[in-house]
């Protein structure tokens, strides 16, 4: 071969490269083109409040929803509709396309960080276990739980506190995956279970409406990191994550965004302290 020829294979090689791109970026930008078309954006929740919460006649709140409705809304998009699903069915979810965002308390680890792109921090943590009054076991930890081999302890199906306990050494037969929080109160109440683990604000949010004097709760749990969410997206529409993290940068500025939240009882300093590139490479 010459080299005219050569120059020419190189060029159009590079303008196969550079066509390539483009077109990837036009079809990550269309996304958000597509959501502002359709009205809406479909979101993942798992109605486990402060983070989520669905009233009877519908209506999505909680601070995860709230503040992506106001964030989607500055983008164009009108609203939002929730679909209720369990921790481990988000991702797979989102990359089926069944949802376009999980804004549900998706806690930030490595290997989700892998999986979706996530907005930058939103809500902030920790973890804390529901027990009877008086703590007849003496749970400080999910390591306690685990020493204890006649404990069982209720926790989401895919969520961070299966998770958090089974690493402990809590044996998966002694783990049990409570579908809500009504149901994981009623499983304790009724002696199913010792223990019931969720978020700390989640945990308050049960007791508060159980009102029952005979539930404790145990928070932080000795050991437990503080986690932080953000709302997931599906690889490949990074173009909406960032026009989503840059809404969200204006809000926390703002105050907007510490007004949404901690209502709630959610810190805003908390998620403002942290980034994703940390969160993501936490171990």
């Amino acid at each position: 071969m010459n080299k005219p020829s050569i120059l020419a294979g190189v060029a159009g090689l590079a303008l196969t490269a550079v066509l390539a791109a483009s077109t990837a970026g036009s079809a990550d930008d269309s996304k958000l083109e597509q959501l502002k078309a359709q009205g809406f954006a479909r979101v993942a929740i798992a109605n486990e409040p402060p983070y989520t919460a669905v009233a009877a006649d519908g209506k999505v709140s909680g601070a995860a929803p709230d503040v992506a409705r106001e964030i989607f809304k500055r983008l164009g998009v009108a609203d939002i509709v929730a679909s209720i699903s369990e921790y481990g069915a988000m991702i797979p979810g989102l990359q089926a396309g069944r949802f376009d965002v999980v804004t549900a308390g998706l806690f930030m680890k490595p290997e989700r960080c892998a999986a979706v792109v996530y907005s930058e921090p939103v809500l902030c943590d920790a973890e804390a276990m529901l027990v009877k009054k008086g703590n007849p076991k003496g749970f400080k930890s999910y390591e306690d739980v685990a020493k204890d081999t006649t404990a069982t302890i209720g926790a989401p199906g895919g969520g961070t506190e299966e998770k958090l306990a089974l690493n402990a050494g809590v044996p998966r037969e002694r783990v049990i995956v409570v579908p809500d929080g009504q149901s994981g109160v009623k499983m304790l109440q009724d002696g199913r279970i010792d223990a019931y683990s969720l978020p700390v604000l989640s945990i308050n949010d049960l007791v508060k409406k159980a009102a029952d004097p005979n539930l404790e709760v145990i928070a932080p749990v000795q050991g437990a990191p503080v986690y932080c969410d953000g709302a997931a997206f599906k690889k490949g529409d990074e173009a909406l994550r960032d026009a989503f993290d840059v809404e969200l940068a204006k809000m926390k500025k703002s105050g907007e965004f510490a007004k949404i939240i901690e209502p709630y009882g959610f810190s805003a300093a908390a998620a403002m302290s942290t980034t994703r590139d940390k969160l993501c490479a936490a171990k």
